[in-house]
């Protein structure tokens, strides 16, 4: 494949995460600082209700009505003038209403969230017809999506407008707006992408994927993806807190200016690298431990970022425990997301692959997801926004908890299967 068009490819993969990193991590904090902090809860739970059907359905129309390249443009098309439309209203309101900016969020994620599925399939598209190997050449591609990723968030974290920071602004809804409309325009003039029109049809079960819950009907698989939706409550309770839980240091005038608190998009974009490095890390984990030991070294690694954000201070050396548990973040995402996907695709048919593949990310990112962020809000509400004198540690050591308790049922009834 040209180098040409490896360069384009990287340019799309970076502005998708771009998009996303110009918010996600922020998000928490801005609605804290605008009295919507108990309702951070219900921004995280859209991923995971959208993750659970709308990519799939996307999915169905690029591969047989509208060229992928084409679909993807128009879903940055909604996807950015709803998100412009939530961070100008935000600017404009007096008062910020849930629903009111809830409503533009949400349909704005509906657009967005098909487009990351979307971003492999017209990058898997292009590489095959220029002749390239998808398994060979798109993974150093696909890294550019997380230094898209950790750029925005940089960006977000020390670029102010009029005086402020745009991790404590609405302005960081328009980048990612913005950023859409610019990706619109970027994929319409990416190479043509086929269309299956004569396809074999399929049924509405198959479509969906549901026809993979005959995976339930296999004890190993079946538990394995009981523990996927218990490991899915875990996965966006940080990024919907920890920005929010650093910000709240700044009610203390000797920690107000501490580079943790004023600069906590910075610190948090520490997580992200350490996604990136772990990936490197684990085929060695796998081959020398085996599915089990990996998975089980990442649940470890959520118990210990939950608990030394609960230990953390923004001060010295206390702030040295919130670097810690950014780097341990790779680890904890990485060794059962990606160590998760090798398991299911060494364990399941090959006519069933993608189906299942489907299954495991709606077990971790849609149902697992949506349910923990529900729990997660209601210990927030309880310990934090609904406190007088908020209880952050206490917030963070019940978390911790739950993943001690999670390790050890996962340790006792996993079985590795075919994967030792």
């Amino acid at each position: 494949m040209k180098t040409s068009l490896k360069v384009r490819l990287i340019i799309l993969v970076f502005l998708q995460f771009a998009v996303w990193g110009s918010y996600l991590i922020s998000i928490g904090r801005y609605l804290a600082s605008v009295g919507l902090g108990s309702d951070i809860k219900w921004f995280f739970t859209a991923n995971g209700l959208v993750a659970l059907f709308v990519p799939t359905l996307v999915g169905i129309v690029a591969d047989r009505y509208i060229q992928a390249q084409r679909t993807y443009a128009l879903c940055h098309a909604f996807a950015g003038v709803f998100m412009l439309c939530a961070g100008i209203y935000c600017l404009k309101a007096e008062e910020i209403q849930f629903w009111n900016l809830f409503s533009l969020y949400f349909m704005s994620i509906i657009f967005y969230l098909p487009t990351v599925a979307l971003t492999n399939s017209v990058s898997f598209s292009i590489i095959t017809g220029a002749k390239g190997n998808p398994v060979k050449e798109y993974p150093p591609i696909r890294v550019f999506g997380t230094v898209g990723f950790i750029c925005s968030m940089l960006l977000v974290n020390w670029i102010s407008v009029n005086g402020v920071r745009m991790q404590d602004s609405s302005m960081q809804l328009i980048l990612s707006g913005i950023l859409s409309l610019v990706l619109c325009a970027y994929a319409l003039s990416l190479p043509e992408c086929p269309v299956n029109k004569n396809g074999k049809n399929r049924s509405l079960s198959e479509a969906f994927g549901l026809d993979s819950f005959r995976l339930f009907s296999q004890k190993e698989l079946r538990v394995f993806l009981i523990f996927s939706i218990l490991m899915g409550g875990a996965l966006q309770i940080t990024n919907g807190y920890a920005n929010t839980f650093l910000n709240s240091f700044s009610a203390d005038p000797a920690l107000a200016d501490s580079f943790a608190v004023k600069n906590s998009n910075a610190l948090l974009s520490l997580s992200q690298i350490s996604e990136a490095l772990c990936i490197l890390l684990l085929p060695f984990f796998m081959n020398r431990f085996g599915i089990k030991k990996v998975i089980l070294i990442s649940m470890i690694a959520w118990v210990l970022r939950f608990g030394l954000f609960g230990l953390g201070t923004p001060d010295m050396p206390g702030v040295l425990l919130f670097v810690l548990s950014c780097i341990l973040y790779g680890i904890a995402f990485d060794f059962f997301n990606i160590a998760g996907s090798i398991y299911i695709e060494q364990n399941v048919d090959k006519s069933m692959r993608s189906s299942a593949q489907g299954l495991f990310m709606m077990m971790t990112n849609g149902i697992g997801a949506s349910i923990g962020m529900v729990c997660a809000g209601a210990v927030m509400d309880r310990l934090v926004f609904g406190s007088a004198v908020p209880d952050w540690s206490t917030a963070w050591y019940l978390f911790s908890g739950y993943m001690v308790v999670v390790t050890v049922l996962f340790a006792v009834f996993f079985r590795a299967g075919n994967y030792n």
